[in-house]
């Protein structure tokens, strides 16, 4: 049963950074948009939020300097492809390796040369520990508690009985009609992109402000496009993308423990590191035939 109540806590706090990844790539997508860029956003936020953090002091700090990288990077998203009308594939992905660069660059800049650098990260917090073993499945980063209380039904309800929601699904199903109606698609699709890649960010800030303390290259290791595939795999409903995160994040953390029971330590440990990946690639095979993509998904709109 300990391992039992391991395994269930931290498959929540490694889904944490994959939720706020999914949710923001799903509002970008209902919009109409592909963001690429969401690699690249993540680990930005993930550099920045440290580097404030460590300047300041305050973990609080770095992650409100993640959030308006992420702002910014949507915003740079958008004008790439809803004012210029530029490929989407090609803007997200040079967005991606544009900032990846950027962070690796001023990461050089600022501390090579020192001791890896950590600050005091977020602590855990423990609002069941008189439960004992049992009370570990709860033992959770705010930003974990902020994820699955917080903003999964918050962003649900917005998407889906908002306004603002409304507009977001009729830019990215018909923007013509969107337009006709009144309703700004540029306005909709920058917004949509800027609070999307502002939760990207959070989720890369969640790396360094809370569970590691410290930044490491590659630190975000793909995530971002496991991100894109849980969107693909939730049909662009966000109940359906977080269920995929956590089923992600439930292999992710059981191929860890299986390194260390007895008969499965024999076995290569490339196959178990792969073993997450892989159910991402099967469950996306089962469930990818006939997805009814929004309307207007990867196409551009030039008001004429």
């Amino acid at each position: 049963m300990t391992f039992l109540f391991d395994l269930i806590g931290a498959t929540f706090r490694n889904a944490t950074p994959l939720v706020y990844g999914t949710v923001g790539e799903t509002y970008a997508e209902r919009s109409g948009v592909l963001n690429l860029g969401i690699e690249g956003t993540m680990y930005s936020g993930a550099f920045f939020g440290f580097a404030v953090a460590l300047v300041t002091g305050s973990p609080l700090a770095g992650l409100a300097a993640a959030l308006v990288v992420g702002i910014v990077a949507g915003a740079l998203m958008a004008l790439l492809t809803v004012t210029l009308g530029a490929n989407q594939h090609v803007s997200g992905i040079g967005l991606t390796i544009g900032l990846v660069g950027l962070s690796e660059f001023a990461n050089r800049l600022l501390f090579v040369g020192q001791d890896l650098r950590r600050i005091e990260p977020m602590p855990l917090l423990e609002p069941f520990a008189a439960l004992g073993p049992a009370g570990e499945m709860f033992d959770q980063y705010a930003l974990t508690y902020i994820a699955f209380l917080i903003l999964v039904p918050v962003a649900w309800w917005v998407l889906q009985r908002s306004t603002f929601g409304l507009e977001i699904r009729a830019v990215g199903e018909n923007p013509e009609a969107a337009d006709a109606a009144g309703i700004s698609v540029a306005r909709t699709r920058y917004l949509a992109l800027m609070i999307g890649g502002a939760l990207m960010a959070a989720g890369g800030a969640f790396f360094t402000l809370a569970a590691l303390g410290s930044f490491t290259l590659d630190i975000i290791a793909g995530r971002g496009w496991v991100c894109v595939a849980l969107v693909i795999f939730g049909r662009w409903r966000i109940g359906r993308g977080v269920l995929g995160a956590l089923v992600f994040s439930f292999v992710y953390s059981l191929q860890f423990r299986l390194r260390i029971l007895p008969g499965f330590g024999e076995l290569p440990f490339e196959l178990l590191l792969a073993l997450p990946y892989l159910v991402v690639i099967v469950a996306l095979a089962l469930s990818g035939r006939n997805v009814a993509y929004p309307g207007a998904y990867l196409k551009p709109y030039l008001r004429s």
